[in-house]
């Protein structure tokens, strides 16, 4: 095998291995229904309350049993020929949102504002998207805006040590609408390419939280009118259906512009991604399959589609 395609097959089967909680309990529900009788009505609402159950949601979970149902009444049909129709399908839906996330060189610094409830990996995705721009050749800074927590400044200190970018940082508690205030004052002055701005770990029934985050975004705009220019929902994988109210408040709130799901990493529930990506239509830009620097990569809906199915 030559080097160019080691990286490719070792994240394909990280994503893969990622996807096995969603993808076996599919292939083995598909797979017992299919081997018992030939397709018929029974069979395809079964087959939907499968895909319903591995969090595709309602109307994906009817237009595949539709699609599955298409011309094989009353014959056999084998799980690959369902697992085929499952990645088809799939991939319809998440190809619109598989959209790179485009820092525009004119905005100086490009500002991009990270949300998302506590544990979904918000402080470590920052510290990912750091390294990749800097890789690019970007000029990064960051800034702790998650003030809340100590353990959030400290973690994003250290990703600043590691990809060399300067962190504006305040002491735990400081206001963090003052704190993005600062940071992009700083990183305008500095003639900077990107900002990484890191926020409270919101639980989106916590008001005053949402009503920090809204001046957190009013006071930006001050600085700069059209910033922020990318607002990032960092989603945890393993919360299925939870992602969803999840979605809905940052948008209201934050006005989210697309999406990083994170920890798919074989307890996951990715199916959850298609729901979201028919409900919402927002893209989708990164998602991640591990810890390690390298397992943040752009999301492709093929891919996923594929690894969702149980398609080697």
């Amino acid at each position: 095998m030559n080097d160019s395609t080691t990286p490719k097959q070792s994240w394909w089967r990280r994503l893969s291995s990622g996807l096995k909680r969603t993808s076996s309990s599919l292939g083995t529900a598909v797979a017992d229904l299919v081997t018992k009788r030939k397709l018929d009505r029974t069979m395809l609402e079964d087959i939907e309350d499968v895909l319903l159950r591995a969090d595709l949601g309602s109307e994906v979970a009817a237009r595949i049993a539709d699609a599955v149902g298409q011309g094989r009444y009353d014959k056999a049909v084998s799980a690959d020929e369902v697992k085929a129709v499952v990645a088809t399908e799939v991939e319809k839906v998440l190809a619109p949102v598989a959209q790179p996330l485009v820092i525009d060189a004119d905005k100086k610094p490009f500002v991009i504002l990270v949300v998302g409830v506590n544990g979904s990996g918000k402080t470590t995705t920052i510290g990912k998207l750091a390294s990749r721009y800097a890789a690019e050749g970007r000029s990064v800074m960051l800034a702790a805006g998650d003030t809340f927590r100590a353990a959030a400044i400290e973690q994003l200190k250290v990703w600043g040590e590691r990809t060399k970018a300067p962190v504006i940082a305040r002491a735990h508690g400081s206001d963090s609408a003052g704190l993005a205030f600062d940071a992009l004052t700083e990183a305008a002055a500095q003639q900077k390419d990107v900002l990484l701005i890191d926020t409270a770990g919101r639980l989106q029934n916590k008001a005053e939280l949402m009503n920090e985050l809204e001046k957190v975004v009013r006071v930006i705009k001050k600085v700069d009118g059209g910033a922020p220019h990318a607002v990032l929902l960092v989603l945890d994988a393993t919360v299925g259906q939870n992602a969803l109210s999840q979605v809905e408040a940052f948008l209201k709130t934050a006005g989210v512009t697309g999406l990083v799901m994170t920890k798919l990493d074989g307890t996951a529930r990715g199916g959850i991604l298609v729901a979201l990506a028919e409900k919402f239509r927002l893209p989708v830009h990164f998602i991640g399959v591990g810890e390690g620097v390298d397992d943040l990569a752009p999301f492709t809906a093929s891919d996923f589609a594929r690894a969702v199915a149980g398609i080697e």
